[in-house]
Protein backbone atom coordinates (compact mmCIF):
# COMPACT_ATOMS: atom_id res chain seq x y z
CA UNK A 1 0.00 0.00 0.00
CA UNK A 2 1.17 3.60 -0.74
CA UNK A 3 2.30 5.92 1.67
CA UNK A 4 0.93 9.61 1.80
CA UNK A 5 4.40 10.50 0.86
CA UNK A 6 4.51 8.27 -2.09
CA UNK A 7 0.91 9.42 -3.49
CA UNK A 8 2.38 13.05 -3.08
CA UNK A 9 5.75 12.61 -5.01
CA UNK A 10 3.70 10.49 -7.72
CA UNK A 11 1.01 13.40 -7.98
CA UNK A 12 3.51 16.21 -8.18
CA UNK A 13 5.59 13.95 -10.54
CA UNK A 14 2.82 14.01 -12.69
CA UNK A 15 1.42 17.46 -12.16
CA UNK A 16 5.10 18.61 -13.61
CA UNK A 17 4.84 16.50 -16.78
CA UNK A 18 1.24 17.77 -17.54
CA UNK A 19 3.02 21.23 -16.94
CA UNK A 20 5.75 20.53 -19.29
CA UNK A 21 3.40 19.57 -22.04
CA UNK A 22 1.09 22.36 -21.98
CA UNK A 23 1.84 25.53 -24.31
CA UNK A 24 0.63 28.91 -24.49
CA UNK A 25 -2.06 29.68 -26.84
CA UNK A 26 -2.28 31.88 -29.31
CA UNK A 27 -4.06 34.92 -29.93
CA UNK A 28 -6.16 33.16 -32.70
CA UNK A 29 -6.42 29.87 -30.41
CA UNK A 30 -7.65 32.35 -27.79
CA UNK A 31 -10.26 34.35 -29.78
CA UNK A 32 -11.69 30.62 -30.75
CA UNK A 33 -12.00 29.32 -27.18
CA UNK A 34 -13.47 33.20 -26.41
CA UNK A 35 -16.32 32.37 -28.89
CA UNK A 36 -16.91 28.77 -28.01
CA UNK A 37 -17.27 29.92 -24.98
CA UNK A 38 -19.55 33.13 -25.13
CA UNK A 39 -21.91 31.09 -27.81
CA UNK A 40 -22.55 28.10 -24.89
CA UNK A 41 -22.96 30.57 -22.05
CA UNK A 42 -25.75 32.21 -24.81
CA UNK A 43 -26.64 28.36 -25.43
CA UNK A 44 -27.35 27.25 -21.64
CA UNK A 45 -28.83 30.98 -20.88
CA UNK A 46 -30.98 30.70 -23.05
CA UNK A 47 -32.20 27.44 -22.87
CA UNK A 48 -32.51 28.80 -18.90
CA UNK A 49 -34.85 31.58 -20.12
CA UNK A 50 -36.93 29.44 -22.15
CA UNK A 51 -37.37 26.98 -19.50
CA UNK A 52 -38.49 29.51 -16.90
CA UNK A 53 -41.09 30.97 -19.08
CA UNK A 54 -42.46 27.74 -19.93
CA UNK A 55 -42.50 27.30 -16.04
CA UNK A 56 -44.02 30.69 -15.74
CA UNK A 57 -47.18 29.77 -18.55
CA UNK A 58 -47.53 26.67 -17.08
CA UNK A 59 -48.02 27.75 -12.90
CA UNK A 60 -49.67 31.05 -14.35
CA UNK A 61 -47.29 33.14 -11.87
Amino acid sequence: MATTTEKLKSFFAESRRVLMVTKKPGMKEFKMAAKITGIGMLLVGTIGLILRLIGYIITGA
